[in-house]
């Protein structure tokens, strides 16, 4: 005979995971706003720049929204790699990102 399957505790383990999976998003994002520097925004202000983007349908603008973020992305990781020539651009991000990721930290 088989055993039978437990699934009261199968659809625990998935439920477990979903909710990490979420919290685990959630943390990500909010490591993106600062390392975008928009935690110097306004709740309000990066609220409504949220809404507008979900809310623009002009494709040419979220296209070039979506090149602007791969840029800064691959500028991100050239920058963490070897950076003797970014050396003040690094210098420049260092500070503004430090004190709110202290900040976030504590916060979360």
């Amino acid at each position: 005979m088989r055993k039978p399957r437990d699934y009261d505790a199968e659809l625990k383990a998935l439920e477990d995971k979903a909710r990490e999976l979420k919290t685990r998003k959630v943390q990500q994002l909010g490591e993106l706003v600062i390392a975008t520097g928009a935690d110097a925004l306004t709740a309000e202000e990066l609220a409504g720049a949220l809404v507008a983007l979900a809310e623009t349908k002009d494709a040419g603008k979220r296209e070039a929204w979506a090149k602007r973020g791969a840029a800064f992305f691959q500028g991100r990781a050239r920058r963490s790699t070897p950076a003797p020539d970014r050396d003040t651009g690094g210098a420049q991000t260092q500070p503004g990102s430090a004190q709110p990721a202290s900040g976030g930290t504590g916060a979360a």
